[in-house]
């Protein structure tokens, strides 16, 4: 990752899930350098990746695109969900021992 702003995504997210105890986490930053985090959300009517949650909560604050996204923990699916509204977007999964793999 050679991005300085991508590092301090990875930090986000990983505190994130630290924190929270959830199996997954993503921080996105949008093309204005706001930053958002989110985890996995699973109850018996609603579940979403990480992807799904952090991409929610940015489009409820209004963003119109996106630079970069990372998660980490347990390996979310839906990069879809992120692709489709940014083909552009960089996308990157951390594992548990720390080695980035782009999506």
């Amino acid at each position: 990752m050679n991005n300085p702003e991508d590092t301090k995504l990875v930090t986000l997210a990983t505190n994130t899930l630290a924190r929270s105890g959830a199996a997954q986490a993503a921080a996105l930053r949008d093309t204005t350098g706001r930053t958002y985090v989110a985890i996995n959300v699973t109850s018996p009517s609603l579940n979403l990746d990480a992807f799904e949650a952090v991409l929610t909560v940015a489009l409820a604050s209004g963003i119109t695109g996106i630079e970069s996204v990372v998660a980490t923990g347990v390996k979310p699916v839906n990069v879809k969900a992120i692709k489709d509204f940014s083909a552009t977007a960089t996308v990157f999964y951390i594992d548990a021992a720390g080695k980035e793999e782009q999506l």
